[in-house]
């Protein structure tokens, strides 16, 4: 039901959008999230938001760097990365879920998941 899009290679500093869709409900229903896995281990939470607020919460690795957002009109979600590190390289997965998450940092919470993007920043 989530779609990802917007992954590739990019050069060290370089910036990315990536794109979350939702099909076919919509994705004002859902809080959402990213999070990452790289190559050998697990899923890290990356950043939420709110469907019915619109407020966000990040990781320390990526805040001031990364910023989601939604378009709730266009039915898609987001996440711009900026300053790209190497250590960033990873497949990106978007989630959502249905229910007010008093925790939306544990993957485990999240009901609906993309199947990921491959995101990866040379040196």
């Amino acid at each position: 039901q989530l779609i990802e899009s917007g992954g590739g290679l990019v050069h060290s500093g370089g910036s990315l959008r990536l794109s979350c869709a939702a099909s076919p409900r919509t994705l004002y229903s859902y809080d959402m999230a990213w999070f990452r896995q790289a190559q050998g281990k697990g899923r890290e939470f990356l950043a939420a938001i709110r469907s019915s607020t619109g407020i966000t919460n990040y990781a320390d690795s990526v805040k001031g760097r990364f910023t989601i957002s939604r378009d709730n009109a266009e039915n898609v979600g987001y996440l711009q990365m900026s300053s790209l590190r190497p250590e960033d390289t990873a497949v990106y997965y978007c989630a959502g879920s249905d229910y007010f998450l008093n925790d939306t940092s544990r993957a485990v919470n999240y009901e609906y998941w993309g199947l990921g993007t491959q995101v990866t920043v040379s040196s």
